[in-house]
C-alpha cells in the first residue's frame, strides 16, 4: 500500500478495498464488522442494525439536494439495505470558520425535513469548529440504529440463476455533482437523493427470498456488483441495452468522460432475487415513485466466476472491474 493516503482511497473501488482490508480491517477485526455490510446486524434478543457515514460533498448545495438530505438518505439507507428499519440517527457536524450561517441553517432544516419524512429521529449528536481553511465549509457525520426486519441478507446467499435488478436510472448523483461543481448548466439534471427505505420494506415484504440489497453509492454500481461476487465461484452477466441511463446523464458522462456505471447514485437500490421472482420484485418496486424506472440488468452466472460482465448492443462482452482511481472525488 502507498506510503500516504491520496484521493483515490475514497473513491469506493480499488483502493478503498484495499485500505478497508489492510487497515481498518486488521485494526478491528470483529465478526459483525468482517461482513463488511453497509451497516451491521448486532446480535441479542432483538437484533439490532448500527451504521455510521461521513459526508463531505462539494458543492454543500447541488440540484436535488444538499449535504443535509444527503446525511440523512445516506445512513437510513445503509440500515434499510441490511433489512432494517431506521429508527433513530446522531448528528456530527465539523463547521468552518466563516461559514454563513444562513447556509448551516439551510443544511440543518434540510436534515429536519428528510428525518421527518423518512420517519427518524435525530436524538444526540456534537458540534466542532476548525479554523478558516480547515475545513471547506462543513463536514457532517450521522450515525443511525434501526431494528432488524428481514434477517439473512447477504451476498453469499446469490445463486446461479438469480436476477439482478436496479430500482432506477443509474448515475443521476454523480453526474449532477460534478456538473454543479464546475459551473455547468444542469437542465433537468438533478441528484437522485432519497431515503429508500420504504422502496426497501416495499420489496422485501413481496419477494422475501431476496438474496441482497446494497445502495450503490461510490464507485456505482459496477463496483457494487464487483463486491457481491469477488473470490467466489459466480458471476454476474448485465445486459447494456437493460440499464436504465437518463440521456441527460449519458450526455454528461461523454462530456466529463466518465461512465455511467461508476457515477455514485444516493436514491437507487440494487437487488439480487430468484429468477422466478423477479416479476414480482419489480412490480413492488415500480409501486412507488424511487422504483418507477425499475429494471431488470443482468443475472448471476457460474460461466465467469468471480467477474462481472457486460454484454454490448453488439453482442460483445466486455469484464467490468471495480473502479480504480478517484474519478469522483468528494461525491458524498
Amino acid at each position: 500500500m502507498d506510503e500516504i493516503i491520496t484521493l483515490d482511497y475514497g473513491s469506493g473501488g480499488k483502493k478503498t478495498s484495499r485500505l478497508i482490508e489492510e487497515s481498518i480491517l486488521h485494526a478491528f477485526d470483529n465478526p459483525a464488522l468482517r461482513a463488511l455490510g453497509d451497516g451491521a446486524v448486532l446480535p441479542g434478543g432483538e437484533q439490532l442494525v448500527f451504521s455510521t457515514d461521513s459526508f463531505v460533498v462539494n458543492p454543500l448545495f447541488f440540484p436535488g439536494g444538499d449535504i443535509g438530505k444527503l446525511s440523512v438518505c445516506g445512513t437510513v439507507n445503509d440500515i434499510a439495505m441490511c433489512g432494517g428499519k431506521p429508527l433513530y440517527l446522531s448528528c456530527a457536524l465539523i463547521l468552518e470558520e466563516g461559514l454563513a450561517r444562513a447556509d448551516l441553517e439551510r443544511i440543518l432544516a434540510s436534515m429536519a425535513e428528510t428525518a421527518r419524512k423518512t420517519g427518524v429521529q435525530i436524538v444526540t449528536g456534537d458540534t466542532k469548529v476548525v479554523e478558516k481553511g480547515r475545513g471547506d465549509g462543513v463536514y457532517i457525520n450521522t450515525a443511525g440504529i434501526g431494528l432488524l426486519r428481514h434477517p439473512g441478507l447477504g451476498p453469499e446467499k446469490i445463486r446461479e440463476g438469480d436476477a439482478v435488478l436496479v430500482s432506477g436510472t443509474v448515475g443521476d448523483h454523480g453526474t449532477a455533482v460534478m456538473l454543479a461543481r464546475n459551473g455547468l448548466a444542469q437542465g433537468e439534471l438533478r441528484s437522485d437523493c432519497a431515503p429508500l427505505n420504504e422502496l426497501a420494506e416495499r420489496l422485501l415484504q413481496a419477494v422475501p427470498e431476496t438474496r441482497v440489497l446494497r445502495d450503490p453509492t461510490r464507485g456505482g454500481v459496477a463496483t457494487t456488483l464487483n463486491e457481491f461476487i469477488e473470490g467466489g465461484t459466480l458471476g454476474i452477466e448485465l445486459e447494456e441495452r437493460s440499464i436504465p441511463v437518463r440521456p441527460a446523464v449519458q450526455a454528461a458522462c461523454e462530456l466529463l468522460g466518465l461512465d455511467p456505471l461508476y457515477c455514485a447514485n444516493e436514491g437507487k437500490l440494487l437487488a439480487v432475487v430468484p429468477a422466478e421472482k423477479a416479476e414480482e420484485a419489480l412490480a413492488a418496486l415500480r409501486s412507488l415513485p424511487e422504483g418507477e424506472n425499475a429494471a431488470r440488468i443482468g443475472f448471476v452466472t457460474a460461466a465467469t466466476p468471480g467477474k462481472l460482465t457486460l454484454r454490448t448492443p453488439l453482442g460483445g462482452r466486455r469484464v467490468l472491474q471495480k473502479l480504480t482511481g478517484a474519478q469522483l472525488p468528494r461525491i458524498c
